[in-house]
Order: structure tokens, then C-alpha cells, then sequence
């Protein structure tokens, strides 16, 4: 070994040696900085999410009651309509033709009932002078009878020929909007068929379903009481369209289903969102965003805990700048960024906010308040 040799060794023990300082410190012996804040209780506000699916107010499927060839088609698929508007019209030649001969009918039978109300008062008379008996009397007034039951039938038959004639016009039921149409100029058409000649969705307002379980609806009616209370109670709620973007307009819950589903465990619950714009089709799809208002609570962001077998933790400080890990309860729902807690601290504690994973039980830190 050179000469100098047990200097250089002599030197760098003393440097390793300076560098194995207190748990938590740096190479110069200072305290490594994390960022930390001070809990304070505020308001806070979270959004429940769901699946949804958005329908008409009313969708009525277009279906003929009389058969026929379409020989006229005054609207498109997507058109608005009003309600009375035509849609369709139905050959009308046989139902004219039916029309004709049940008036026909109806004045034949017009007539004989003229004739044995005639012959009845005839007969009533020469009764009265005893010139006939009371069987010729009697077959006089059921000949009345019978001819009054034959006009009242010949006239029913009149209103039903006359129905069927106003049938071959197919009508719009309500105000909407056209649907698909599958059957056009010179289609066969009959009461019979499975398919509709086409749907008028009523979409001034949308009805927006979606589901809430069991467990989420007893907290909600528990809060207001009863299902009434509950509801007049409930915030406006927001639609989130199938884009990502959020629907203009506010809606409110108006239904809940009275059955539970045994299969999934939940229930069926309606909103009501208005649609002016006409921007809301039946038929689609989106997310209903439930609010939920707590007025006192203790927020902090989720990259200041950690978990554990299901636990939730995070670092606290004491007044000596020490770190120790606690386990703190949260609430089920949050942003994606902050958790509210429900225990564990209370406003006026410090935590550390980044770096988390850092940290060991103990150490001792240089706090940078933020």
C-alpha cells in the first residue's frame, strides 16, 4: 500500500459517515420539503351518476283499422307533425262504396218503419171500432217493432261504413315527430300486422330512465321521510348526452318505480327534461348527474391518501413537523379527484398532499404550506 493510502480511506469513511443522519433528513442534514395543508371544514358538493336511457313523452305506433293499398303519403320520416295532421291515406274507393250502400239501406229501412207506423195507426183505429181484434192489432205493432229494429241496425251499419271511410285517413294522435317508415305508396296495409306504419314521438318533453339501487334509495327516502317528500326535495338533476357534453337544460325526478327488479336489485326511477331545441331524440342514450349537497365536510385530494387491504390512509403531522400514518373513513361517492371524510381527522389537522408514497411513519419533514 502507497504512503498516502490511509488518508484517502480515513476521508471517505468521515463522508459516509456525515451522510447517515435522522431518518426523513437529506445529504446535508436538512429535513427533505413536502407540500402539506391545513383541513378545514366547508361545503362541498358531489355528483351520483347513471346510466340512462331518453324516450319520447309519448310514442304512439301508428297502426291502420281498416286494409288497404296506401295511395297517398303527406309526410317523411323525421317530419314534425301536429296533432290531427294527416299521414297516410288508405284507398277510401271500397269504404265509399260501403258508405253508399249502408244509406241506401238505411233509407229502405227508413221507409218500412214509415209504412207499419202507417199501417200500426191504421189498425189502432179499426181496433178502436171494434172491426178487428186485438191479434191483428198486435201483429201490426211487432211488424213496427221488427221494422224499427231493422233501421236502428241499418244505421249502425251506417256509422261503422262511415268510420271505416274516415279510417282510410290516418291521422297523427298527438303532436311529434315522424319515426321510420317502413310501408310507403302502394304498400298493402291491415289491422293485422306486427309492424307499425310508423311512431310519433311526443319530444317537446323527454322522459330520461335510469336505475337506483335498493340500498340508495332507502338513504334517499330515510333523508326526506317519504317517497313524496323525497321527491319535492330532490335537486334538479343534469343530463350528460352520449358526446360527453352536458344537455342544456335541467331536469327533475318525477317517478319512482314500485317494484325492485329481484335481478339486478334495483329500481327504475324517471326524469323529466324539457326539450324546446328538439336536440333530445327517443330512443337514445346518456348519463343522469344526481347532485348531493353536504353542508359541513373535510375535503382532500385523493393523491394525499393511500391504500391498504381496502383501507384508506394518509400522513399527518404533529407540531414537531413529524409524520404519522392514520386510517380515515370516506364518503362512497367523490369527484375523481377529492375524498370527503367522514372520520379519522377533523379540520385544524395537517396533512401532507404530495409525495405520499415517500413517506415512512416517523419521519420528520420541512412542511410547505399550499
Amino acid at each position: 500500500m502507497k504512503k498516502g493510502a490511509p488518508v484517502v480511506a480515513a476521508i471517505a469513511a468521515a463522508v459516509m459517515s456525515g451522510g447517515c443522519g435522522r431518518q426523513g433528513q437529506t445529504g446535508s442534514g436538512e429535513a427533505p420539503a413536502y407540500a402539506v395543508t391545513t383541513l378545514v371544514s366547508q361545503p362541498s358538493e358531489l355528483k351520483r351518476t347513471y346510466s340512462a336511457t331518453i324516450r319520447g313523452k309519448q310514442d304512439v305506433e301508428i297502426r291502420p283499422n281498416v286494409s288497404g293499398f296506401i295511395t297517398k303519403l303527406y309526410v317523411d320520416e323525421g317530419a314534425r307533425v301536429s296533432k290531427g295532421q294527416r299521414l297516410f291515406e288508405i284507398d277510401p274507393v271500397p269504404y265509399e262504396a260501403a258508405v253508399k250502400v249502408a244509406e241506401a239501406n238505411e233509407n229502405v229501412a227508413r221507409a218500412a218503419v214509415g209504412t207499419a207506423r202507417l199501417t200500426v195507426d191504421n189498425k189502432r183505429e179499426l181496433h178502436r171500432r171494434n172491426i178487428i181484434g186485438d191479434f191483428d192489432l198486435q201483429t201490426a205493432e211487432n211488424a213496427l217493432a221488427s221494422a224499427e229494429a231493422q233501421l236502428a241496425q241499418a244505421e249502425a251499419q251506417l256509422v261503422n261504413a262511415r268510420n271505416n271511410l274516415s279510417y282510410t285517413q290516418v291521422k297523427s294522435p298527438s303532436d311529434g315527430v315522424i319515426g321510420q317508415l317502413p310501408f310507403r305508396l302502394g304498400a298493402l296495409v291491415s289491422p293485422s300486422m306486427t309492424v307499425p306504419m310508423t311512431t310519433v314521438s311526443d319530444i317537446s318533453e323527454m322522459y330520461v330512465y335510469f336505475s337506483m339501487n335498493e340500498k340508495q334509495l332507502l338513504e334517499l327516502i330515510r333523508e326526506g321521510g317519504t317517497v313524496r317528500n323525497m321527491l319535492a326535495s330532490m335537486p334538479e338533476v343534469q343530463l350528460q348526452l352520449i358526446d360527453g357534453t352536458m344537455y342544456e337544460h335541467p331536469g327533475r325526478i318525477e317517478t319512482i318505480g314500485g317494484v325492485i327488479d329481484p335481478a339486478t336489485g334495483t329500481v327504475s326511477m324517471r326524469a323529466t327534461f324539457p326539450n324546446r331545441e328538439r336536440l333530445l331524440r327517443s330512443g337514445g342514450a346518456g348519463t343522469v348527474l344526481i347532485p348531493y349537497h353536504i353542508e359541513e365536510s373535510i375535503v382532500v385530494p385523493q393523491n394525499a391518501t393511500y391504500d391498504i387491504q381496502n383501507k384508506t390512509f394518509i400522513y399527518v403531522l404533529d407540531s414537531a413537523n413529524t409524520v404519522s400514518a392514520r386510517q380515515i373513513d370516506i364518503y362512497p361517492l367523490d369527484n375523481g379527484k377529492d375524498y370527503i371524510v367522514t372520520g379519522g381527522v377533523q379540520a385544524g389537522d395537517r396533512i401532507v398532499t404530495e409525495g405520499v408514497a415517500t413517506l415512512k411513519n416517523g419521519m420528520t419533514i420541512k412542511p410547505e404550506e399550499r
